[in-house]
């Protein structure tokens, strides 16, 4: 067996292992997470970012750098700067030195990989439909083999899907806590109505000032009333 053929077997069993990996995330940040370390293992870079598709804009997900205060935060619409033409054009881009000099460039006061030399953006995709950008950089100019950019490339085809996914199963189960959430609150509500004789937007307030004045959530205070009130009326069986 040639040397080529056991390099590209051994690339299909890191991408396989790594799509894999991604797969059983947890939550939708860890599988942000999981793309963002096997790029970087596989492109030894200074940076890398991915952004990911929200509307019209591009929100900051994820960073091999802290950036904590810029995470779910940072956005950037499609079409905006380099990462927003590929997001647009679904399209690579790279640039082996002065990215900052092309004419797609959109300046970030807020991060200063934007004056990194190299650049590489690639989009991630789920059945043509694009998820987000993941954009690598280098401090200094830097050559993108031929393989780098075939590798982030096949990620970011792999990985989008995997990450949409994941993104979904994160909306669902926070709708599911919303349900459940407003389900105890009513239950709540009713409780009060009941024994205190207060209406439905006294009870509420009433629930509401609570939240602020003990730094619970609305959930938590609910949560206590009903189970006081399920002690009470097990206390009189």
């Amino acid at each position: 067996m040639s040397s080529s053929i056991r390099v590209e077997d051994s690339q299909v069993d890191v991408l396989h292992n790594t799509v894999s990996q991604i797969a059983s995330a947890d939550d939708f940040h860890q599988a942000l997470d999981r793309v963002l370390d096997f790029a970087t293992e596989m492109v030894k870079c200074d940076s890398c970012f991915i952004y990911v598709l929200a509307g019209d804009d591009l929100i900051l997900r994820a960073s091999k750098n802290p950036h904590l205060e810029l995470l779910d935060r940072l956005k950037l619409r499609v079409g905006h700067g380099i990462t927003g033409w590929v997001a647009q054009h679904r399209e690579l881009v790279v640039l082996f030195q002065e990215a900052f000099k092309d004419p797609r460039f959109a300046q970030f006061k807020e991060l200063p990989e934007d004056r990194y030399e190299a650049f590489m953006s690639v989009p991630l995709l789920s059945r043509g439909k694009l998820v987000g950008v993941m954009n690598l950089q280098h401090r200094e100019p830097h050559v993108y083999s031929p393989r780098d950019i075939r590798l982030i490339s096949t990620v970011g085809f792999l990985a989008g899907a995997e990450i949409e996914m994941a993104r979904l199963e994160t909306e669902n189960s926070d709708l599911s806590q919303q349900l459940e959430t407003r389900k105890l609150v009513e239950r709540a509500k009713g409780i009060l109505q009941r024994e205190l004789g207060l209406t439905e937007e006294q009870a509420y307030l009433s629930i509401q000032r609570q939240s602020r004045q003990k730094r619970k959530t609305m959930k938590e205070v609910a949560e206590a009333i009903v189970l006081s009130e399920d002690v009470k009326n097990s206390s009189r069986e």
